[in-house]
């Protein structure tokens, strides 16, 4: 089924788009209503792509299944959400039994290419959260299949929908620094969400393709996005300094740890609601700790990284990200030809929240004002993401918000192309060396 080997990409990310044929890498059309099936009942499934949607488009979309390999997680789901909808661990008969014309898919990262290509198969349209696959061998399945089959399918880049991202693609439209010359990103992650991905599944290599590509292909779709060009080369580098094996103790979950007083990390899990009803109540059928163990000697991907991208255009992306820091922030700089733009945002460390500044050559620097967050999931992102997706962009989608295969498959291959050079020593990975586009 995912064998079948593609033509050789077009030189361009343009062309690529022109010749794949729109049908494949356009995001799914809308009709008067979706009958939706929900794959994977996680934190995201269950809120946004569940309660959050539902309670917001009711008269749009009809939520007809859930599935979840845990049984018990997916029962306990339809409870959370507010639905009669049945769930079913089995995928292929939620499919058959309840006839969707959409399916979301939001199971872990290594598994969104089986349902993704599945769903298609049946004959649905699919949005997927990202990372839209975690390795090459996946990526190059759904190119394949994906053409072969001609299915619709929406990626979830809902970072796309942030004020200040919304504001450098309108100013990198414009030309308002001349023609970019380079980009740099720096991604920092507190000791409260850098550490959660440790506790989760997303400690696996085999199950996220690393932080990379789970959580920094956001950005890379970000820098894609604002230079509407093709990443084609990445050297990285990286290790595992903080968490892991990096400790003298351990355990394999906050709950039964003996170090619960000296451990900066211990999480008491009980004072959270929505975990210990869809996680902890939930353990027995697949032993899956929510509140697992940082330092255990079995996570294998990087709390640190520095990436160098090379774009087809010329443009250099130089990205760090480190995930145990003492504030959570972003400092995003592109410098052009005729000026720079600074965009730094911090959730804490006594910094000021946000700060957009444009600076022309020769020119005063200017303070540029966000509109257009709001108290929603992601900055209001979360919302405005659906918004696109079923209400439709009045205005023709003027910033190119819209986004499916080809740039989930971009944004997945700068990350998988990273841990691949980070494999081999920081040598120069060739993204067409791993997929045949």
């Amino acid at each position: 089924m995912y064998n079948k080997t593609m033509p050789m990409a077009p030189s361009s990310r343009r062309d690529f788009l022109t010749s794949s044929g729109t049908a494949v890498f356009a995001p799914a059309a809308r009709p008067g209503r979706y009958r939706m099936a929900l794959v994977g009942t996680g934190s995201r499934g269950c809120t946004m792509w569940g309660r959050s949607l539902l309670s917001a488009y009711r008269e749009k979309v009809e939520l007809v299944g859930l599935c979840d390999t845990n049984g018990k997680r997916a029962e306990a789901a339809r409870g959370y959400i507010g639905t009669s909808a049945p769930a079913y661990v089995d995928f292929d008969r939620m499919i058959a039994e309840t006839r969707p014309n959409l399916v979301v898919v939001t199971t872990p990262d290594a598994t969104h290419w089986r349902y993704i290509l599945r769903a298609m198969e049946l004959g649905c349209e699919v949005i997927t959260e990202k990372a839209i696959a975690t390795d090459e061998q996946k990526c190059q399945a759904l190119l394949d299949g994906c053409r072969r089959m001609g299915g619709k399918l929406t990626v979830a880049f809902n970072a796309r929908h942030i004020a200040g991202a919304k504001k450098m693609k309108q100013l990198l439209m414009e030309k308002a620094v001349g023609d970019v010359v380079s980009v740099v990103y720096q991604e920092y992650l507190d000791t409260s969400h850098g550490a959660s991905y440790f506790r989760r599944w997303h400690r696996l290599k085999q199950m996220n393709g690393t932080l990379l590509v789970t959580k920094s292909c956001h950005h890379f779709d970000q820098v894609n996005w604002w230079l509407d060009a093709r990443p084609v080369e990445v050297r990285a580098s990286g290790s595992l300094r903080v968490y892991g094996r990096n400790n003298s103790f351990r355990s394999s979950h906050c709950r039964v740890c003996p170090y619960q007083k000296q451990c900066p990390f211990y999480w008491n899990i009980a004072t959270d609601e929505f975990s210990m009803r869809m996680f902890a109540a939930c353990e027995s059928e697949d032993g899956y700790f929510r509140d697992g163990c940082v330092w255990r000697e079995d996570a294998d991907i990087y709390d640190n990284s520095s990436v160098m991208v090379r774009y087809e255009n010329g443009v250099n992306l130089t990205y760090v990200a480190d995930a145990y820091l003492p504030y959570e922030g972003q400092a995003i700089t592109v410098n052009g030809t005729r000026g720079r733009i600074d965009w730094m945002a911090y959730g804490g460390g006594g910094f000021r929240d946000q700060e957009f500044r444009l600076t022309r050559t020769f020119r005063k620097s200017e303070l540029i004002p966000l509109t257009g967050d709001n108290g929603g999931g992601h900055g209001g992102a979360d919302d405005l993401i659906k918004r696109l997706i079923f209400d439709g962009e009045p205005a023709g989608d003027p910033l190119r918000l819209r986004a499916g295969l080809e740039e989930g498959i971009l944004s997945a291959l700068v990350g998988i192309a990273g841990y691949r050079s980070i494999e081999r020593g920081g040598e120069a990975v060739l993204l067409s060396s791993l997929v045949k586009l």
